[in-house]
């Protein structure tokens, strides 16, 4: 199984990036990680909604360019699917099975997602009513993904 994260923006806090760390090198005995960054565009303060549409746009066509033809998309959106951990990996197992080889997760910005990438996600996927900062929601969406490899295989994980 193939595993890509695209996300907007850069990890700049260390503890972040330890986490990140962390969870790749767990992740490698389950499945191949890509973690991909593109850059996020500076959003002016009081910027105008049709400025943010315009920085939607920008960062879209940069994970739009990322996102591989054969690849499953699950965009992280508030308003998406919400499943408990062995929700998703009863969902993820599923997809293996249905022969999904390549999952790639989209993770937006401070604006969030321009209509276009949610368009092409296959499955849109919330992980809470709450807002998260985009860069901490790479560390949950790690972490909850070895939960669900440990799940699939019967190993013992953290309830």
């Amino acid at each position: 199984m193939k595993i890509t994260v695209i996300s907007v923006g850069k990890l700049k806090e260390k503890f972040y990036r330890e986490a990140v760390e962390e969870y790749t090198k767990r992740l490698s005995r389950y499945c191949k990680l890509e973690l991909i960054e593109v850059a996020d565009e500076k959003i002016p303060e009081g910027a105008s909604e049709l400025e943010e549409e315009k920085i939607l746009e920008r960062e879209a066509d940069r994970i739009l360019g990322k996102i591989r033809e054969d690849a499953f998309v699950c965009a992280l959106e508030i308003k998406g699917r919400k499943l408990s951990s062995e929700g998703l990996a009863e969902w993820m197992q599923c997809l293996t099975v249905e022969g999904t080889s390549h999952i790639t997760f989209v993770i937006g910005g401070s604006l969030g997602l321009h209509p276009s990438v949610r368009k092409r996600a296959d499955f849109a996927l919330s992980f809470s009513n709450m807002t998260f900062p985009h860069q901490l929601m790479r560390v949950i969406l790690l972490e909850q993904i070895y939960r669900t490899f440990r799940i699939i295989n019967g190993e013992p994980y953290h309830k």
